[in-house]
């Protein structure tokens, strides 16, 4: 059986080769092995977003959020998202928490 990290590399292979239905397929299959794995929940958010399937790239996204409080990246996707998806106010408020973040990160 292949482990969550497999599946994962199998996926970003399938973004390579633009397939992206393949690779949504795959990440899943990561987090089923391992629904903690904030990587594959990333990429999930990204190759959603790349369908322009919003509701499902923000979900994925705030899933890596909460897996990963602390990671600026992941703050500054979800602000991506919704800017693409056209909902700039939640862009900005996402986007301004990736500011704190990295501001604290500075003062330590």
């Amino acid at each position: 059986m292949p482990t969550s990290q497999d599946l994962y590399d199998q996926a970003v292979d399938c973004i390579a080769e633009g397939k992206l239905d393949d690779a949504i397929i795959t990440y899943q299959g990561a987090l089923a092995v391992d629904p903690n794995f904030s990587d594959a929940w990333e990429g999930l958010s990204m190759a959603y977003a790349d369908k322009e399937m919003w509701a499902e790239a923000i979900a994925a996204a705030k899933k890596v959020v909460e897996l990963s409080p602390d990671d600026q990246l992941a703050y500054t996707n979800l602000s991506r998202i919704y800017q693409r998806a056209g909902n700039v106010p939640e862009a900005e408020a996402w986007a301004a928490k990736a500011r704190i973040l990295d501001w604290k990160a500075q003062l330590k």
